[in-house]
């Protein structure tokens, strides 16, 4: 039976640390997959200490969840005192139950909810931003709040009630009395209420994503935005590092905690003896001894260390205090303006593997040539409706936004984007050619300045393809590979691949259209290993699947972080979605001249082909394309894949992208997109 005991345990262990190990393992990989294991490393913990994006956005995790924590600890340490001091049965029964409601609401609730009354409050005062860093403050001190409460109250119920009592008739006032003897007493469930308010704050998203503005992103959002494609060892460095610095803490705590149990049972001990002697010394004040003697004596003691880790824990919420309010003062210096840039994650040169950081260039180039000092502000999303649901809330403003042309041609049919002032933008007519103008989503060519694009394309192992089997997209349908198949994990380009094969319109309203996707899907079920986005990355680079339909910039990735057993091809089939990401200003927008100087600078040689290097998508900007150098670095494999030669862009385009769909048939296919996902 012990065997057996110390078998589950291990699993349990082995389940738990598993994961973390691997994360620890790839976090000193040669190369940039995270699958692949190309040799050890330590470039990945450079490139970390280098990315000020990453690094920004810990700070900001920080300043959150500790600010946080310290309030929460605050507050909820009075509501526990008040609680515990009620009179009344039923109304101390209340009240728990309304603290229980936060700990029981789905996370998903609560932060709709919040968002919801953030805006409208901010509405009521006049605010143009209803959402910021003090929104998700309140946020994350709202649903911190009830486990301090929790962790604190049983520790005034576990007091000695002739604690407080005797203190105030030694002179001690009520609030002497609390700070002098009932806080070291209740002080464990207060570090306890802290320390899960600090986790708990730190680690979370979903609450955080619903309550954010465009002045503070956390570390959760930032990694979730990372999602659209492959998140990097930079992460995993980072993890590394939280966990091991985590793990640290713990056994210095234990030790600690250790050693003071040590101590105090040998002063248990001591006492025991004590009591004994005087018990034969003096048996008539054996009671009165034995009562008041041991009680003030442990107090002491235990106040003694409770006092000295007060002192800890104030002195670093002090800190953190003081460096959160130099950095928000520092943030919102008069003399600097604020550009807030909302785009998809990983899709702007940032600085890191060496290349151009372009938002810091953009503002060395405001004070050099515009006299201007310039704070860009960059915020990421995942997803277009991510986008949407932000801006039509009215509850953030940003100056620049990069959507899709299908979300362009939404945004401004709902009078979410401004027309543009191309006067500010005159690279637009020098670079962009008539290719990417007066397409559906913008006709007259008001909204938006092309930024880069692209199309999907089949990835397959040529180790385990046949030649004969590629070309168009049966392939994804071929039951030879089964199991070795991927398909996306969206409803909108899993239907596409389908409608493309049977040679169907993708933006029809025609329902029996639809299920016949759903039919052509159905069948190709049996063959998949499963529905994927970024994971397609580690499948395939690993050789774990050889057959997927992907965007053609993510395949030039995945290209250099193969395994030595893998050979990826890529091509297009006849028919295929091709989309188009694009510079908008919305109508929210504070600086809106600022802005047009931004997307203009974006268009700038320099700016394009850093961008176009590292987020190996095509680029419309004729600087970009017919740069020699560009070409060189960027390899010939990689200009035919994204620069397909006889290809005519605008005939394709307008047959094969994705258009808004109308709301009914929306709602139809995300009916039969659970159906499929559903279905044996």
């Amino acid at each position: 039976m012990k065997k057996f005991s110390n078998f589950y345990i291990g699993l349990i262990l082995f389940f738990l640390f598993a994961p973390i190990a691997v994360m620890i393992f790839f976090s000193f990989n040669a190369g940039k997959s995270t699958s692949v294991f190309t040799g050890f490393s330590l470039d990945w913990y450079i490139e970390l200490f280098k990315n000020s994006e990453i690094l920004n956005a810990l700070k900001n995790s920080l300043i959150l969840a500790i600010t946080a924590a310290a309030i929460a600890t605050v507050i909820g340490t009075a509501a526990a005192f008040g609680i515990h001091h009620m009179k009344s049965k039923h109304l101390r029964q209340s009240l728990m139950t309304v603290t229980n409601v936060p700990l029981m609401n789905p996370e998903i609730i609560t932060g709709i909810s919040m968002m919801f009354l953030f805006v409208f409050v901010g509405g009521l005062l006049g605010l143009s931003t209803k959402l910021n860093f003090w929104t998700m403050l309140i946020a994350h001190v709202t649903f911190c709040l009830p486990y301090v409460i929790l962790n604190v109250l049983p520790k005034f119920k576990q007091m000695n009630k002739a604690l407080p009592e005797a203190a105030l008739d030694l002179g001690c006032t009520p609030i002497q009395s609390f700070f002098k003897v009932q806080l070291p007493a209740i002080l464990p469930g207060v570090i306890t209420g802290l320390t899960m308010s600090f986790t708990l704050s730190f680690d979370d998203f979903v609450i955080s994503y619903f309550t954010s503005g465009t002045d503070f992103q956390t570390l959760p959002i930032l990694i979730y935005s990372m999602t659209k494609k492959s998140v990097k060892p930079t992460i995993y460095a980072l993890s590394s590092i939280i966990f091991i610095i985590i793990l640290v803490m713990l056994l210095i705590t234990n030790r600690e905690k250790s050693s003071y149990e040590r101590l105090e049972a040998k002063k248990a001990r001591a006492e025991k003896k004590r009591k004994e002697a005087i018990a034969k010394a003096n048996k008539r004040k054996k009671q009165k001894l034995s009562t008041e003697v041991p009680v003030f004596e442990a107090s002491s003691g235990n106040k003694k260390f409770s006092s000295y880790s007060l002192k800890i824990v104030a002195l670093v919420c002090a800190v953190v205090l003081i460096i959160s309010t130099c950095v928000m003062i520092g943030a919102y210096t008069k003399n600097t303006v604020t550009l807030n840039v909302y785009n998809w994650g990983e899709y702007i040169s940032d600085g890191s593997d060496g290349s151009l950081d372009v938002n810091k260039e953009f503002e060395k180039y405001c004070r050099q040539n515009l006299g201007k000092r310039v704070k860009v502000n960059y915020v990421t999303y995942t997803s277009n409706e991510d986008l949407y649901a932000k801006l039509s809330s009215n509850a953030v403003s940003y100056d620049v936004i990069i959507p899709s042309d299908y979300m362009i041609a939404r945004l401004a049919s709902e009078g979410l984007l401004q027309e543009l002032n191309f006067d500010n933008i005159p690279l637009y007519e020098e670079c962009i050619s008539d290719d990417f103008k007066n397409l559906y989503y913008d006709p007259e060519n008001k909204y938006s300045v092309p930024y880069t694009y692209g199309m999907i394309g089949v990835i397959y192992d040529a180790n385990k393809v046949s030649e004969e089997d590629i070309g168009g997209w049966d392939l994804m349908w071929n039951q030879k590979y089964s199991g070795q198949i991927v398909q996306f994990n969206n409803s909108r380009d899993a239907f596409g691949t389908a409608f493309y094969k049977l040679g169907l319109d993708v933006n029809t309203t025609d329902k029996a259209a639809w299920d016949m996707g759903l039919e052509e899907l159905k069948k190709q079920k049996p063959l998949l290993n499963k529905l994927v986005m970024d994971e397609i990355f580690n499948m395939m680079e690993s050789g774990e699947a050889a057959i997927g339909a992907y965007y053609a910039g993510d395949y030039l990735a995945m290209v250099d972080n193969q395994a030595e057993n893998v050979d990826l091809k890529f091509y297009y089939p006849e028919n295929t979605n091709l989309f188009v990401d694009a510079m908008c200003v919305p109508t929210c927008a504070q600086n809106k001249e600022l802005a047009e100087e931004y997307i203009n600078f974006m268009l700038s040689e320099e700016a394009a082909i850093a961008n176009a290097e590292y987020i190996c998508y095509a680029s419309p900007n004729s600087l970009v394309y017919n740069n020699e150098i560009y070409k060189e670095d960027m390899g010939e494999e990689a200009i035919e894949v994204l620069y397909p030669e006889n290809f005519d862009f605008a005939e394709k385009y307008d047959a094969n992208c994705y258009k808004d769909l109308d709301k009914e048939t929306k709602q139809y296919l995300n009916s039969i997109w659970e159906k499929f996902k559903t279905s044996k």
